[in-house]
């Protein structure tokens, strides 16, 4: 008799029995859900002291913390049976985030507390822990580090008979100039510049100049003024 098994007994023997289900204790869900809520708590203050960026959303960091959790509970979830798993991935492929993440190191972050959420879930406490720390490690070297220039965006609004003393004080700088938009009389003059720490003295002198409306300086980072 030919005893031989396919694809599809192996479906209805195993993966469409109800007897594989297994079993999550409640202690188990307990310490799962502490350990992902004290390790969310650590990304949150890691989040918290490195941020670096243009505007801090304490929501966005709170996001961090309940991200871990929830990520855990799925994962416990999931891992009770395998058609109950294919099933969640199938339902969480239509979900769209439409939040826009202006800062890169923000998607680092949510990657993490997620990460850490399925190792928690996982049962594999040793990865969570020691992985975070050498994370946490990692963002505080890298967050203090200075660097020698920092980039500014320098815009102007004179008159043109202020251009040539213009020129001459930003003559010292290294810059490059991204627009010019002329009307009328006046004129707005847009500059990427790059200057050493706190050195901004420069632009009192440039407001002091006969025929200059007004001067602004903001740090520029790429996509972001801040």
């Amino acid at each position: 008799m030919d005893e031989r098994i396919n694809f599809n007994d192996i479906i209805k023997k195993s993966f469409l029995n109800s007897d594989t289900f297994t079993s999550v204790s409640i202690l188990q869900i307990l310490i799962g859900t502490i350990v992902s809520f004290l390790i969310g708590l650590f990304i949150y203050f890691v989040y918290k002291k490195t941020f670096r960026s243009v505007v801090y959303s304490h929501n966005f960091n709170v996001t961090l913390v309940l991200m871990t959790m929830i990520t855990s509970l799925v994962i416990m979830t999931i891992s009770t049976n395998i058609v109950l798993s294919l099933g969640m991935v199938g339902a969480l492929s239509i979900v769209r985030f439409r939040t826009a993440l202006k800062d890169p190191l923000d998607i680092v972050f949510l990657f993490w507390a997620i990460s850490v959420g399925i190792a928690v879930g996982a049962s594999i406490y040793a990865v969570a822990i020691f992985g975070s720390i050498f994370i946490a490690i990692a963002v505080f070297i890298l967050s203090k580090k200075k660097w020698k220039d920092v980039t500014y965006l320098l815009v102007l609004h004179y008159d043109e008979k202020a251009y040539d003393e213009i020129k001459s004080q930003l003559v010292k700088f290294n810059y490059e100039l991204k627009s010019k938009i002329v009307r009328n009389n006046l004129t707005e003059l847009t500059l990427k510049i790059k200057l050493k720490v706190d050195n901004t003295a420069f632009v009192h002198k440039l407001s002091n100049i006969d025929g200059v409306k007004d001067v602004s300086l903001v740090q520029y980072s790429g996509d972001y003024a801040a």
